[in-house]
C-alpha cells in the first residue's frame, strides 16, 4: 500500500517556480505586435489556400462559411484558456507547464509528449506542402526531375512518399537557421512574411467579391447542399484550421509583457484568422460555384474562370507566404517546449542548453529540425497530417480542465502578483483586489448555502472540485462515443442509445452543478476566462466529439506514441526530473488524491506556486532547482 501512495505521489507532483516569474534566461524582446503576427502566421497558411476548396467543395457547399464560425466559436473556447494561463504562468512551453502545474507530472510529460509531436509533424507536413505548390507553379519540374535522374519513377510504398522530396528538407534547414538565429529575428522573418500573405489575403476578397454573384448560392443545393451534418463535418475539418495560437503561448518567455500581450495576441489572432478564413470562403463560393471549384488549387482556378491569370501569381505568392509562416510557427514553437521538458528534468539535459548569444535552445532547434527535415524528405503529406489532431485536441481538453481545476484551488494570504504592465502590485492594491471578493477565504470550499451538501466539507479545499471535473470528462468522452459511433441508434431512438444519454448527461450535470456551489478565485488580476467553469467545461466537449471523429488508425497511432512516450518517462523522467529531486529531499509529501494535484496551489506574481507541508523544509543540494516560496502545514 505504501508503494502505491508513493507511486502516486511521484505521477502527480506539481511544477514549484522561483519568486520573480518574469526573470528567465531567455530574451524579453517580443512585442504585441510580434505575438500576434506570429499567431496569424501559424493560423493562416496552408488551410486558407488549401482546405477552403476542400471543405466546400465535397463536404459543405457554401456553407462552408457557417462550418469556419463553427470552428473558430470552439477554438476561441480553447483559446481564452491558453490566455488566462499564459498571464499567469509567463513560461515557455505552453500547455505542458499548464498542466505541470495544475494536473501533475505524468499528465504533463503526456501532453509535453504529444505537443513535441504535433510540431514535429506539422513542420514536415507544411513543407511538403510548400514544396508541392512550389512545384505546381513551376509545372512539376521538381516531381518529373526527382523521377527522371534520383529514383527512376514513382515509390509504391506507403506510407513513404512517391519521391524524396529534397526540397522541403532545405526548406526546413533555412526555417531552422532562420529560429537558430533568435526570438528578435524569427519575429521580423515572420513579420515580412505574415504581412504580405494578409495583403494577399484583402486582395482575394476584395476582387473575389467584385465578381460574386448571388445565384452561386442558389444553385444546385442550394447555400447548404450538404445539410447540417456537412456542415458540423465541414466545422471538424476546419476546426484544425485554427491550430497555431498555442504558438503564442509557447513565447511566454520572450514576450516583454506577457501578462498583457499574451491574452490579446491570442484574442485578436484568432478573430484575424476567423476574418481571414470566413472572408475568404465568402468570395471563392461566390465567384464561381461550389460543384466547379477545384479542391488543390481553388483559388487560382477561381480567378482562371474569370480570365484573371495574373491574379493566380499573386494568389501563388500569398500562399507560399502563408505556407511559410506555418512552418516557422512550428520550427518555433518545438524547440522551446522541448527546451521546457528537458529544463525540468524531463527529457534529456543537453537538449536544455541556451545559446548564449541568441538566447534561445540552439542544439534542440537544431536536432529536431534535422529530424524533421528527415521526416519530410522520406514520408507522404497525408500519412504525417493523419498524426496532427489528436494531440492537439487533447492537450486543449487538458488546458481547459486545468482553468477549472486552478480556479477552485485556496489560494495564500499576502502573496503578490502581477498587473498588465509586468509589475508588482503593492500591497494596498491586492487588498484591495481581495477586499472586492468576501469569500477569498474560502476559495475550493463548499459554499455556505448549501447545508444539505455537508458531507463534501470533510475533503481538503478543492479536492471536491477537481475530482468533478475528472469525472466530468471522462463521461465527457463517453457521451461523445455514444453521439459519434451511434449516431444511427441515436436518431432511430433505441433504447440503449437514449438510456446512455441521458444517464452521461446526468453524470455530467451533476459534476458540474458540484462544481458551481463551491466558492472560486475570482480575484485573479490579469486574464481571466469569463464563466468558469461553463465555458472551459463547454471547450472540453466540444473536443472531445473532434476527438470522436478521428479514424481509429489515428487512435492506433495515438497509443502507440503514447506508450513510447510512457516508457520514456517511466525510465528517465519520473527518476531524473527537479521535482523529483525535491521530492526526495522533502520525503515524499502526502497523496490527497489520485492523478489531480495531492498539494494545494497559490498564487506567486501571477504564476503558480506550491504551498509545502512545514515540516519538509527544501534541502534541494541541486544548484539549477527553484526556490521554493512557503512552507505551511495544509
Amino acid at each position: 500500500m505504501a508503494f502505491c501512495l508513493e507511486f502516486l505521489g511521484k505521477i502527480s507532483r506539481l511544477k514549484t517556480f522561483e519568486t520573480d516569474m518574469m526573470e528567465t534566461k531567455f530574451n524579453r524582446c517580443l512585442s504585441t505586435v510580434d505575438l500576434t503576427l506570429l499567431g496569424i502566421g501559424g493560423m493562416v497558411g496552408a488551410g486558407l489556400y488549401v482546405l477552403t476548396g476542400t471543405v466546400a467543395k465535397d463536404t459543405a457547399g457554401p456553407a462552408v462559411i457557417i462550418s469556419f464560425l463553427i470552428a473558430g466559436f470552439a477554438s476561441l473556447l480553447s483559446a481564452l484558456c491558453y490566455a488566462e494561463f499564459g498571464a499567469r504562468v509567463p513560461k515557455t512551453g505552453s500547455a505542458y507547464i499548464y498542466t505541470y502545474v495544475t494536473m501533475g507530472e505524468m499528465w504533463a510529460f503526456l501532453i509535453g509528449w504529444n505537443i513535441i509531436l504535433e510540431y514535429l509533424v506539422g513542420g514536415a507536413s507544411v513543407a511538403r506542402a510548400w514544396s508541392g505548390y512550389f512545384d505546381e507553379l513551376v509545372g512539376f519540374r521538381i516531381r518529373n526531375f526527382t523521377y527522371e535522374h534520383i529514383t527512376g519513377g514513382p515509390w509504391d510504398h506507403p506510407p513513404l512518399a512517391k519521391y524524396p522530396d529534397f526540397f522541403s528538407l532545405v526548406l526546413i534547414i533555412i526555417v531552422t537557421i532562420a529560429v537558430a538565429m533568435g526570438a528578435n529575428f524569427s519575429a521580423k522573418f515572420n513579420t515580412v512574411f505574415a504581412s504580405l500573405n494578409l495583403c494577399v489575403v484583402v486582395f482575394v476578397i476584395g476582387v473575389g467579391l467584385a465578381f460574386a454573384d448571388i445565384d452561386n448560392w442558389k444553385g444546385e443545393g442550394g447555400f447548404a447542399p450538404f445539410g447540417f451534418s456537412g456542415i458540423m463535418s465541414g466545422a471538424a475539418t476546419c476546426f484544425y484550421a485554427y491550430i497555431g495560437f498555442d504558438a503564442i503561448a509557447t513565447s511566454g518567455e520572450e514576450a516583454k509583457n506577457p501578462a498583457k500581450s499574451i491574452p490579446i495576441a491570442i484574442i485578436v489572432s484568432l478573430v484575424v484568422a476567423s476574418l481571414a478564413y470566413v472572408g475568404v470562403s465568402t468570395a471563392l463560393t461566390l465567384m464561381v460555384p461550389y460543384t466547379d471549384i477545384q479542391p488543390e488549387a481553388a483559388l487560382p482556378g477561381a480567378f482562371h474562370q474569370h480570365n484573371l491569370p495574373w491574379a493566380e501569381y499573386i494568389v501563388g505568392v500569398g500562399a507560399l507566404c502563408g505556407i511559410t509562416t506555418s512552418l516557422l510557427s512550428n520550427m518555433f514553437s518545438l524547440p522551446r517546449c522541448i527546451y521546457a521538458m528537458a529544463n525540468d528534468g524531463l527529457l534529456f539535459s543537453f537538449l536544455a542548453k541556451l545559446n548564449s548569444r541568441t538566447q534561445v535552445p540552439v542544439t534542440a532547434t537544431v536536432t529536431f529540425g534535422v529530424l524533421a527535415s528527415i521526416l519530410a524528405l522520406i514520408f507522404d503529406l497525408e500519412a504525417l497530417v493523419e498524426f496532427l489532431s489528436i494531440g492537439t485536441l487533447l492537450a486543449y481538453t487538458i488546458v481547459a480542465a486545468s482553468i477549472i481545476v486552478l480556479r477552485y484551488q485556496p489560494i495564500e494570504n499576502g502573496v503578490t502578483d502581477i498587473d498588465a504592465d509586468g509589475d508588482d502590485f503593492d500591497v494596498n492594491k491586492q487588498k484591495k483586489a481581495k477586499a472586492l471578493d468576501i469569500h477569498a477565504e474560502e476559495y475550493g470550499k463548499l459554499k455556505s448555502n448549501f447545508d444539505c451538501f455537508r458531507f463534501l466539507m470533510t475533503f481538503q479545499p478543492g479536492t471536491v472540485p477537481a475530482f468533478c471535473t475528472l469525472m466530468m470528462g471522462i463521461f465527457m468522452f463517453a457521451l461523445a462515443a455514444v453521439l459519434s459511433y451511434g449516431s444511427d441508434a441515436v436518431t432511430n431512438a433505441e433504447g440503449w442509445a437514449i438510456f446512455l444519454i441521458v444517464l452521461f448527461t446526468g453524470v455530467i450535470g451533476m459534476a458540474f452543478f458540484i462544481i458551481c456551489i463551491h466558492y472560486q478565485n475570482t480575484a485573479i488580476l490579469t486574464f481571466k476566462v469569463p464563466f468558469v467553469p461553463f465555458v472551459p467545461a463547454l471547450s472540453m466537449f466540444c473536443n472531445a466529439v473532434l476527438m470522436m471523429k478521428l479514424s481509429y488508425m489515428t487512435w492506433i497511432r495515438f497509443v502507440i506514441w503514447v506508450t513510447l512516450g510512457m516508457i520514456l518517462y517511466f525510465t528517465y523522467g519520473i527518476r531524473n526530473s527537479k521535482e523529483a529531486r525535491r521530492w526526495n529531499a522533502e520525503n515524499s509529501p502526502e497523496v490527497h488524491y489520485f492523478v489531480m494535484p495531492h498539494q494545494s496551489l497559490c498564487t506567486i506574481n501571477g504564476s503558480i506556486e506550491l504551498q509545502q507541508p512545514a515540516n519538509h523544509l527544501n534541502t534541494d543540494s541541486d544548484s539549477d532547482s527553484h526556490t521554493l516560496i512557503s512552507h505551511k502545514e495544509k
